[in-house]
């Protein structure tokens, strides 16, 4: 038999349907506010989870991406600056003076040359935050880089600003006035470093194309070489063969003829023999039958 809420007769059973509604009627409103309430924080979590796993995702995307980009450190030339500083100022140097023109000191010589070295040693990392420098902005703006990406980018332009106005600061010591220069200096030495570095290379490069092209010469004329000399020993081979196979061919023929001698005479002599054993006075040879 089937269970629903009708009598035998097809009609809905009342009696049932007003106990329901007296169940629902009886049911604290604060106990639906509770569900909804823990349905709201259970929706809510679930969301925050998936923004901090995509943003996790997204960090670690553009962590692998640029990888170690503003993990930058200072030229040793920096260091080496400050040594030949010290050294100059035992030896009696001071700072802020100028050579005023006329010849400027041992000292003062090397402390100028130490700095301009620092300098276009800091020009690679200089550039390289200035090339970078309007697209991670433009990257942070758009929140399309991560944030440790972010401060290590201002860590790296940090530490390069403050090279530069430090490399300011010394080139005034060394030369009142050096410090409005230098930079320009220094890039100016730089390219040319940098061109001459490139000739090198490719003069380098010419001279190594030069002496493979000499090797797969003289390789290619030495084998020409051989190859030619193989096929003249090939034909004095076959000539020393063919001499070798007549020369045989002759004493062999010559052996034939001598051996036909030898047993021609030998003929000869047995023939001799029996004539002179049947042929002689009284017709035979004494001592014959008797």
């Amino acid at each position: 038999a089937d269970y629903d809420n009708t009598t035998d007769s097809g009609i809905p059973n009342m009696d049932e349907e007003a106990t329901a509604e007296e169940i629902i009627k009886g049911t604290d409103p604060a106990l639906y506010l509770a569900i909804a309430v823990v349905v709201f924080a259970v929706i809510f979590i679930f969301i925050q989870i998936r923004k901090k796993r995509k943003a996790d995702e997204i960090d670690s995307f553009f962590s692998n991406l640029e990888g170690d980009k503003f993990n930058l450190t200072l030229p040793a030339a920096v260091d080496e600056y400050y040594e030949v500083k010290e050294k100059c100022e035992k030896a009696g140097w001071e700072p802020g003076q100028s050579t005023g023109g006329a010849q400027p000191s041992p000292h003062h010589r090397a402390l100028a040359q130490a700095l301009m070295k620092r300098c276009i040693d800091d020009i690679p990392i200089v550039t390289h935050i200035q090339r970078e420098s309007p697209g991670m902005n433009k990257l942070y703006s758009q929140s399309m880089c991560s944030v440790k990406q972010w401060k290590d980018y201002q860590a790296a332009e940090a530490m390069v600003s403050a090279e530069v106005e430090e490399v300011r600061a010394e080139a005034d010591e060394i030369e009142p006035g050096w410090s409005q220069v230098i930079w320009r200096q220094a890039m100016q030495y730089s390219q040319m470093l940098k061109q001459k570095e490139e000739q090198a290379k490719k003069l380098q490069a010419e001279q190594q194309r030069a002496i493979a092209a000499q090797k797969a010469a003289d390789a290619e004329k030495k084998n020409a070489e051989k190859a030619k000399y193989d096929a003249v020993k090939a034909k004095v081979d076959a000539e020393k063969a063919r001499l070798a196979n007549a020369d045989q061919f002759e004493k062999d023929k010559i052996a034939k003829a001598e051996k036909a001698a030898q047993e021609l005479l030998k003929a000869e002599e047995r023939e001799k023999q029996s004539k002179s054993a049947f042929g002689g006075k009284g017709g035979m040879k004494k001592g014959f039958l008797g």
